[in-house]
């Protein structure tokens, strides 16, 4: 039996199901819970709630939901626990860049991220060597009797496109299949749309304020830019610091509530950014991702040990990720590094 056989048998055991977005929700995830709604849907499930934590920040991401209709509600373990079934998409750990409670048992997760960690859910579909979720979700409507729509088609290719860098961020031949089978039924007018997003004022600032206070080393840059108003804007200046001749490997951090978040990216194929951030932070917070895209969420007062004024707290911060980041890609720190 196939995977999307047995995820549709699951299916006509209930009548509801909640679809939890990770945090701070991009095109792969949306698009994944798109077309896991239309797979529920369509196999007789009569209520589906698609649930997200965080905020949807992004230009792209906000531009996503409004352009395909999508109905999102903001987490909570009441409307979590509301339904039969819940559902995990491009996330798999409970508590890990999401909302759910750490430990709470869920029935299905579908994603392409690795993890060492053993999933609680009931069916698992975690395919690391895909490049998206979007593709496997494409292929779980291409092998059942289900019909594709332009809506969910359009969604999955943009999905696609934004998890791979419009497939120059190591897509895989499962990409090119699923885009070749895509691209015929999208709405490309829908997806020259969400290209044409415009940047929000605060992540220009953002984008600004990265660039100011960039610290290169090699081939590698950090950028610490202290307090910031949501993640979006950090993935956005990772993706933009990126661009600048001779880097191949970009962290981006900023203080976010009571936490430190960290966005990075590389082109580098012989190392594992996310095993990297693991390494360099999985003893002060959570981090980790795939190969080219990760990112992690620290605790602000196991990088600040001492009380200070907000501008001191700031810059011991900005000093501790570096001086971890670079000692955990093998450059030397800046002179005024400090370890933790």
């Amino acid at each position: 039996m196939s995977q999307v056989d047995v995820l549709l048998d699951c299916f006509h055991s209930a009548s509801s199901l909640t679809v939890v977005c990770h945090d701070d929700p991009d095109p792969d995830c949306l698009a994944g819970a798109m077309a896991l709604k239309l797979l529920a849907s369509e196999s007789g499930i009569d209520t589906v709630d698609i649930l997200y934590g965080g905020t949807i920040s992004h230009q792209q991401n906000r531009a996503f939901v409004n352009v395909f209709d999508i109905e999102l509600q903001q987490y909570s373990e009441e409307l979590r626990e509301a339904n039969e079934l819940v559902a995990f998409v491009d996330h798999s750990l409970p508590g890990n860049h999401n909302s759910v409670p750490a430990e709470t048992a869920v029935d299905i997760v579908i994603d392409h991220h690795p993890t060492d960690h053993p999933i609680p859910a009931e069916f698992v579909d975690i395919r690391e060597e895909y490049g998206a979720t979007a593709t496997i979700l494409t292929e779980y409507i291409r092998e059942s009797p289900i019909e594709m729509t332009t809506r969910i088609a359009s969604g999955l290719l943009f999905g696609i496109h934004r998890d791979c860098l419009d497939f120059i961020r190591q897509p895989t031949t499962h990409e090119y299949g699923a885009g070749e089978y895509l691209d015929p039924r999208a709405d490309i007018e829908m997806l020259r749309e969400l290209y044409g997003a415009s940047f929000t004022a605060a992540t220009v600032d953002v984008v600004g304020d990265a660039i100011q206070n960039r610290v290169k080393r090699n081939a590698c840059l950090v950028s610490c830019i202290g307090r910031t108003a949501g993640h979006d804007a950090l993935t956005q200046a990772a993706d933009y610091l990126l661009n600048i001749e001779g880097v191949s490997v970009v962290l981006v951090c900023g203080i976010v509530d009571d936490e430190v978040q960290l966005s990075a990216r590389s082109i580098r194929k012989d190392i594992d950014l996310g095993e990297r951030l693991r390494e360099a932070y999985g003893d002060i917070g959570q981090a980790g991702g795939h190969k080219t895209m990760a990112g992690g969420q620290l605790s602000l007062g196991r990088l600040n040990d001492v009380t200070h004024e907000e501008s001191e707290v700031v810059e011991m911060i900005n000093k501790r990720v570096r001086r971890r980041f670079f000692d955990v890609m093998g450059v030397a720190a800046d002179e005024n590094g400090a370890g933790v």
